[in-house]
């Protein structure tokens, strides 16, 4: 008796730019010389961001980070593709995603800090508060998506998160309704090869993590997330389908974390030297300096001038974030729950924290 075959699943893998700076011509997206030279003016904020928070953290100035060094293309890439006014739902890896947003920079600090009042978000940004809880958002992104599907607004929700966040059921819950309802939603892995100690090939045994979203009936992609230009299409693709409903996409931005999990990890302890090793040669600026090299877009000259400006940049809403009043520690009491249950008042009370 012969074996109908259903549905074969076909997984595409994106690269643009390769590790010497070459392109393919034929996939590049239209972007003008001065779009890509603010996609490399980002990344380099974005890393002099990272390099003194991590200085911040073994000062004790700030509290446990979490590095975003060898990420920066997939963050910043898939970030430029979407549009100001798209909802970002970010885990807490996502702080090249707040400076591609043009967040400020002094409130980021504040937060990694402790102080949560660097996670309210001002008037005008479509971002959610960072996800610690790994994967509890990527259903809040997708409710989200249906919402807005609902009201006819032409809008996407973004959720990021890593190859953790793949092997939890909310990450499942929110990918099944998003292909049922077509909702549209970009679900954003970075898939970094570890989660904290946990290899990605103790994740799943799938080949890809792209290829989950067939179960859910929509279409997934795997990107070098190395390459700012391969992830940046694959976003503005998929948000341009997701507008014109054709549903949710699934993006799986192949990368790799060459720090530590966080400030309190010692990667030492499960991976090898060698390994980080080649994976630092890959790592996406060293990429696009290349592109842009063959372009004639970059010198050391210009280089070195956006660096001083982000270091100057940077330095300056460290300041600013340093001299910010300390939270009233009434807030953890106030803020809990929507209106002061008379357990919570008695408690400002015997605190002497009433106003």
């Amino acid at each position: 008796m012969p074996i109908n075959i259903i549905e074969k699943i076909e997984i595409k893998y994106l690269q643009i730019v390769n590790e010497k700076g070459e392109a393919d011509s034929s996939l590049m997206p239209p972007l003008s010389n001065d779009e890509i030279k603010k996609l490399f003016e980002t990344m380099i904020l974005a890393r002099t961001f990272n390099h003194r928070a991590l200085s911040l953290q073994r000062e004790g100035r700030i509290g446990t980070y979490a590095s975003i060094w060898g990420q920066e293309a997939s963050q910043i890439g898939s970030a430029y593709a979407l549009d100001k006014d798209d909802w970002i739902f970010p885990s807490f890896r996502e702080s090249g995603v707040f400076v591609e947003k043009g967040y400020p920079l002094w409130m980021l600090y504040r937060y990694w800090a402790g102080d949560e009042r660097g996670m309210q978000i001002p008037e005008g940004f479509y971002l959610f508060p960072m996800s610690v809880p790994v994967g509890t958002h990527v259903p809040h992104a997708t409710g989200a998506a249906w919402a807005m599907r609902l009201k006819g607004h032409r809008k996407v929700a973004a959720a990021y998160f890593g190859d953790g966040g793949s092997s939890k059921g909310d990450f499942y819950e929110g990918m099944n309704f998003a292909g049922v309802f077509k909702a549209p939603v970009i679900f954003l892995c970075q898939n970094n090869q570890w989660a904290i100690s946990v290899p990605r090939a103790r994740q799943t045994a799938a080949k890809t993590i792209a290829q989950k979203a067939a179960a859910c009936g929509f279409e997934g992609i795997q990107v070098d997330g190395n390459d700012i230009f391969a992830v940046y299409k694959a976003t503005k693709d998929a948000v341009e389908k997701a507008k014109n409903g054709g549903g949710p996409t699934l993006i799986e931005c192949f990368t790799y974390r060459l720090d530590d999990h966080t400030t309190s990890d010692d990667a030492s302890r499960y991976r090898t030297e060698e390994e980080v090793e080649v994976w630092k040669k890959k790592e996406p600026l060293i990429r696009l300096r290349l592109f842009m090299e063959k372009k004639g877009l970059w010198t050391k000259q210009y280089e070195d001038e956006v660096s001083k400006k982000a270091q100057e940049t940077v330095d300056k809403e460290i300041q600013k974030a340093e001299a910010f009043a300390a939270p009233d520690p009434a807030d953890i009491v106030r803020y809990t729950y929507g209106e002061l249950t008379p357990r919570q008042k008695r408690e400002l009370k015997e605190f002497g924290w009433e106003k």
